[in-house]
């Protein structure tokens, strides 16, 4: 027994240097300017990512292709990636006044740019998090090819098996596949992938776009091709990292921009001196709970949460919009992002609103006294909530002089991975620890337990761990955070950051009150411990709905109350 568990905490040991490993090798290849993934400047991202082996990527380190993996990093990469031989990772260098079309990833909110045939430029605006979360998914798909071209090629001069030659004459076909030709493919691709002819149909239509409902014979072509010319030919696929892109990152360039653009907004509607309370959070629930209730006329019969629900469905635009115009005519403003952070703001003035109609508790008397002004960020990503909250607590700049912002209280909502519970649950940070280094950050929290139970979803109360990226995470490291005297009850990418910042400005700068509020509070979006409720299998759905409102409604509760 006692052998059992020293080999589990070596194999935690083993986990976590493979991720410090990884992060001093992406910054070390960033700094030297390019490098090959499958070369041997490459070897220790790949031995690394091997050896860690993370939930997220599933059976990376078998023989088989891994398909939930492969489709959860597809989604956040741009479409034609497993086409380019030379990938760009750019600063924002002018390529939107270009003749080039942006080509955003469905999961992820960045520009990208396909140059030529064998090029593809993406768009680093949000920091080195979004630099690890490219070069891991980058990494993964170039190991999974590889394991394509070993499946496939029979000898040292390119002859290749039956199954490949089927896929390739599928894939270049000129005419639409018809339901046969499609599972002759499918038959073939599941050979050359290790996988059942059921599984591959499975998740076949997961893949598909509507420009190209073959999608995922496309990408396993695409990637087994050039993995087969790296072996054949030496012709290795290229990351560079453009001069501009080196030069300027960390030096907060898009999120000084973005947080004086915020400020120039609450200047000019004189709002800037009242109290202003920060949530960072997504752009509909906050909203939806001021204003869904008038705007939709909802009857008191009716459950506020099947509303939200409906809201929340792809298909219901015409409620969604009610809404926005609703809250744009009592007192929103919106700003929509042009500094190439990604993050769009709403600006809620209080003093516009008609409490009368609200769904929630309220201090008429504070609300008409001090009139507070609510800013909603949507969500930041790692690395980058510190340069987005650190610019915005700055004092604001006029003809010379310096105005301090009122901000009373800042609100973090967001989704992280759970380590008790399942999908839906909620978290209530205490304190929260920074992987890979020593830095903890404890805090007081204005949210507790008792401020959400008895709502019918479980809440979960601890530390939490603000992990480098996702997408390396694995059991044995999750499990030892789990066990030990951490605690920690969840994992998240940005709550260290915003805490740093938080704390900077309050403490040491005192650009803002020492007393400000802060207020964490998370909903799990998957159970990295439990095997098929990990990030690649899918997401929240209306799970997530409940939690997000309930979050949400507490929060405002405290600001109005």
């Amino acid at each position: 027994m006692s052998n059992k568990k020293h080999h589990e905490r070596t194999r935690a040991q083993e986990s976590s240097n493979a991720i410090e490993r990884m992060y001093i090798t992406m910054r070390h290849l960033f700094n030297r300017g390019f490098y090959k993934p499958m070369g041997i400047s490459g070897e220790t991202l790949r031995q690394s990512l091997l050896l860690l082996r993370p939930e997220i990527y599933g059976s990376i380190g078998e023989e088989k292709a891994e398909l939930e993996g492969l489709l959860y990093v597809i989604d956040r990469l741009p479409i034609g990636i497993e086409e380019c031989t030379f990938i760009n990772l750019t600063s924002d260098e002018g390529y939107s006044n270009s003749h080039f079309k942006p080509i955003i990833p469905e999961k992820r909110r960045r520009n990208c740019y396909r140059i030529d045939a064998e090029q593809m430029n993406i768009e680093i605006t949000r920091g080195r998090s979004e630099i690890y979360d490219i070069l891991t998914h980058i990494t993964f798909i170039f190991i999974e090819s590889h394991k394509i071209s070993n499946r496939v090629l029979i000898d040292e001069s390119g002859t290749t098996t039956r199954d490949w030659t089927k896929l390739q004459s599928a894939v270049l076909s000129k005419e639409k596949l018809t339901q046969t030709e499609r599972e002759v493919a499918i038959t073939h691709t599941a050979n050359i992938l290790g996988h059942t002819f059921n599984e591959l149909r499975a998740i076949y239509s997961s893949f598909a776009t509507p420009s190209q409902p073959e999608r995922l014979l496309h990408i396993v072509y695409w990637l087994g091709k050039l993995a087969i010319e790296e072996q054949i030919n030496n012709n290795k696929r290229t990351v560079t990292f453009s001069p501009v892109l080196r030069e300027r990152l960390g030096h907060h360039i898009h999120g000084e921009i973005w947080a004086d653009t915020i400020k120039g907004v609450l200047f000019k509607n004189n709002l800037l001196e009242r109290p202003i309370h920060i949530i960072s959070a997504n752009m509909h629930s906050v909203m939806n709970t001021l204003f869904a209730p008038s705007a939709l006329k909802t009857s008191a019969t009716k459950d506020i949460y099947s509303i939200y629900e409906s809201l929340s469905k792809k298909e219901n635009d015409d409620l969604r919009n009610k809404v926005t115009k609703e809250a744009l005519q009592n007192g929103m403003v919106y700003i929509e992002d042009a500094s190439g952070t990604k993050i769009d703001v709403q600006i809620f003035d209080t003093s516009k609103l008609d409490i009368s109609k609200l769904d929630i508790q309220v201090n008429e008397e504070k609300i008409a006294s001090e009139k507070p002004v609510i800013v909603v960020m949507d969500y930041a990503f790692g690395e980058q909530a510190y340069e987005t909250i650190d610019e915005l607590l700055k004092p604001y700049k006029v003809k010379g002089n310096k105005i301090l912002s009122n901000i009373e209280s800042i609100s973090i909502m967001g989704k992280a991975g759970i380590l008790e519970g399942g999908k839906g649950d909620i978290m209530i940070p205490t304190a929260h620890i920074f992987e890979g280094t020593a830095d903890n950050y404890p805090f007081v929290n204005e949210l507790s337990k008792k401020d959400l139970e008895g709502e019918g979803v479980d809440v979960y109360e601890g530390t939490m761990i603000t992990v480098l990226g996702t997408s390396l995470q694995n059991k044995d490291i999750l499990k030892f955070f789990y066990n030990s005297t951490w605690r920690v009850i969840g994992l998240e990418m940005e709550g260290a950051h915003y805490q740093k910042a938080i704390q900077a400005a309050s403490k040491v700068r005192r650009s803002i009150s020492p007393d400000v509020k802060v207020r964490y509070a998370y909903y799990a979006s998957d159970n990295p411990l439990e095997t098929g409720a990990t990030l690649a299998s899918g997401g929240l759905g209306t799970t997530g709905v409940k939690p997000t409102y309930l979050i949400t409604k507490k929060i405002i509760e405290q600001i109005f109350n």
